[in-house]
């Protein structure tokens, strides 16, 4: 045999060995770590385990991951948290963005191979792991962001390390206990989804900076995006969103003001997709208002009282005051004076396109 050979194949089995004598030190708790160059370090000795399951085990390992997520108290348990601790949103909303990133996230089936044959041969197309993901998640999303990543890295053929904002570490590391819960049901590699116990910007910026993370994917605010995409690294960047509903003459006026409202108030506004605006032609305007009224909108008419609002939810800088980020419409009515029912979940008034409250994506219900 060819010593060349020889010499690579010997190469090989001692990597294989390192690797399995790393992995007998895990130093983490269901993929919790202390420090983030431990957690990429475990994550990085999973990945090369899982890069020689089958697809079929990846399968089981996405299934078994939504059959433990799926379950009522584990849905209620992430969601209830998300509120507690974030003090944004709503229960009710939360469990119908967990459960829809647990039953619509794609696994596998994603994953196409392709063929092409012709007169110069055959081309295979075969998709192929980054192999170490960092995944840096906000508040505003926490335990969504991370099940969505996760089953999407994961089969894929990824680990993932994730960098969660502080102030969602409880919902973050619940949900990536369970999902660890279910991966060791069904013998799993073990740290294919890992994080910190006590995450930082410090520590984020280690794991942007590890020479063994390959990819960066960030789901948060401008600043954020910016920094993956500075890294040098492959990097997908999820930032803030700011989108109007334009609504014509053509519309069905009533579908589209209930539609917007249940949109614009889903989780009290804080999904970076939910309606931000609402740019109306004259002639359907007022109909539009009337039928936002009878969906849940409360209408603000006093220009004093407008003016309260914005020096309440908009600091002096043009930005976002945090303290009313993903509160409930009637607690940003009271505290202008204006007592409401429980059936108002969205605020609304005229202005003109320059208004900070157009062109400021704020994630209240406003």
């Amino acid at each position: 045999m060819n010593r060349i050979i020889i010499e690579e194949i010997v190469k090989n089995v001692l990597d294989k060995i390192d690797i399995n004598q790393n992995l007998s030190v895990d130093t983490g708790s269901n993929g919790i770590f202390k420090s983030m160059n431990e957690a990429v370090e475990a994550a990085y000795i999973g990945q090369q385990r899982l890069r020689d399951c089958t697809m079929a085990r990846k399968e089981e390992f996405v299934n078994a991951i939504k059959a433990e997520l799926i379950k009522e108290e584990n849905i209620n348990l992430i969601s209830k948290l998300g509120v507690e601790e974030t003090r944004m949103g709503n229960f009710k909303d939360k469990v119908i963005k967990n459960k829809l990133a647990v039953e619509k996230t794609p696994g596998i089936e994603d994953l196409k191979t392709e063929a092409m044959a012709g007169d110069n041969g055959l081309t295979l197309i075969e998709l192929s792991p980054f192999g170490v993901i960092g995944a840096i998640t906000p508040s505003t999303n926490p335990s969504e962001t991370v099940i969505c990543n996760t089953i999407g890295m994961i089969a894929a053929g990824n680990s993932v390390v994730f960098a969660p904002h502080p102030s969602a570490k409880e919902t973050t590391i619940t949900t990536i206990k369970l999902i660890n819960k279910a991966l060791s049901k069904v013998n799993a590699p073990k740290n294919l989804v890992v994080t910190l116990e006590k995450p930082s910007l410090e520590e984020a910026n280690v794991m942007m900076n590890h020479e063994k993370i390959t990819m960066l994917v960030a789901t948060g605010g401008p600043g954020v995006v910016k920094a993956v995409l500075s890294t040098g690294k492959k990097a997908i960047g999820a930032g803030a969103g700011n989108p109007p509903a334009v609504v014509d003459e053509t519309a069905d006026i009533e579908k589209a003001a209930k539609d917007i409202v249940d949109g614009a108030s889903f989780d009290n506004n804080i999904p970076c997709i939910a309606e931000k605006e609402v740019i109306a032609v004259d002639s359907i305007a007022d109909y539009l208002i009337f039928n936002m009224k009878k969906n849940g909108a409360y209408e603000l008419t006093d220009s004093y009282k407008i003016n309260e609002l914005r020096k309440l939810v908009i600091t002096t800088e043009g930005r976002p005051n945090k303290n009313f980020i993903g509160k409930d419409a009637c607690y940003i009515l009271d505290k202008i004076g204006i007592k409401t029912n429980d059936n108002v979940k969205l605020i609304i008034f005229e202005t003109d396109e320059k208004d900070l409250f157009v062109v400021e994506e704020l994630m209240m219900p406003i």
